[in-house]
């Protein structure tokens, strides 16, 4: 069985001050006494460093008694007074306390390295648990979508049930993509090499499988986004696109736009107010970030986010960010 070494520092403290209080007040050398509160004082900053609190606390308490007492004994034998005698003592209390202190904040510095990691660990496994749920969510409800109206047409028309078995399948492969990023994003958080999240290059090929969505996009406005604006716009797309499915199914367009703007580039999604009936496919169901979720991801990229209806029964989803350089035109 392997033994902690830090756990003897204690012990040892305690061991060495008896000692060192013993031959202090038999009247040991002074030589052999200063030699003893030499090894006291590392042992001390070791013990405030390492030991848990309880047998860290007696034995600290044993090692500064000893290393300030130890003049006692040589003074009062020369006939020294009770002033002079405390005098001394608090003199050489001086370095017992800081080697303590210096221990003491040696061990508060790793409490706060420790929490620091933790709390960034945690952010990180927030943070990949957020991407893993907008963009999963995103391709799950239109697989839910599309299984529920391939049941519908199924015995009226075989060809649109084929054709909603042919988005299933496409969800299926962007959902798996999605979790193989988060699983790359895993490993490159253990060192491993890292996969780029997606940006508005991908903003097509998700237009392209949401049924009825419309893409207008200026191909500078694409191009004029840092990285990290540039994926949040894409995940602002995902989760206002995903809305549309639960909140507005049946949407007669949804528009989504990448376009300029006063205050640099904007996307928008915008829907068609949906039919009256039923709340859909989806049914009542809630989850993802909404819409504060939304508006925290893109203050944090230094953008501005608005939602709200569009006046004629719609919704429109806005994200408006600066743009990396100038735009020409």
């Amino acid at each position: 069985m392997t033994v902690d070494p830090r756990a003897l520092y204690a012990p040892a403290l305690a061991g060495v001050s008896v000692l060192s209080l013993g031959g202090s007040f038999a009247r040991a050398p002074g030589a052999w006494t200063l030699a003893g509160v030499a090894l006291l004082l590392p042992l001390l900053a070791l013990v405030a460093r390492w030991s848990a609190v309880r047998p860290g606390s007696v034995a600290g308490a044993l090692g500064v008694a000893a290393v300030s007492l130890w003049p006692v004994p040589l003074l009062w034998a020369d006939g020294a007074s009770w002033l002079e005698c405390s005098g001394a003592a608090a003199f050489w209390s001086a370095p017992a306390l800081a080697a303590l202190a210096l221990g003491g904040h040696l061990r508060r510095q790793e409490g706060r390295t420790r929490r620091a990691v933790r709390d960034a660990r945690r952010g990180q496994q927030l943070e990949l648990a957020r991407d893993l749920h907008d963009f999963v969510a995103h391709d799950v409800s239109a697989i839910v979508v599309q299984a529920q109206a391939a049941r519908f047409v199924a015995g009226n028309d075989p060809r649109q049930a084929v054709l909603a078995l042919e988005r299933i399948e496409a969800a299926g492969l962007s959902a798996l993509a999605s979790m193989d990023r988060t699983v790359h994003a895993l490993r490159a958080a253990g060192g491993g090499s890292a996969t780029a999240a997606p940006g508005l290059a991908e903003l097509p090929d998700l237009v392209a499988r949401f049924e009825g969505g419309v893409l207008e996009a200026e191909q500078q406005a694409l191009a004029a986004l840092s990285r990290e604006a540039d994926t949040t716009a894409y995940r602002v797309a995902v989760e206002a696109l995903t809305n549309v499915r639960r909140h507005a199914p049946g949407a007669a367009s949804v528009r989504v736009g990448v376009s300029r703007a006063a205050a640099g580039i904007e996307l928008s999604v915008a829907n068609t107010a949906p039919p009256r009936g039923p709340r859909g496919l989806l049914g009542r169901r809630r989850g993802g970030t909404g819409l504060a979720g939304l508006r925290e991801r893109v203050e944090a990229a230094d953008g501005t986010f608005a939602a709200g209806p569009d006046g004629s029964g719609g919704w429109r989803v806005s994200a408006v960010f600066p743009s990396a350089g100038a735009l020409q035109g």
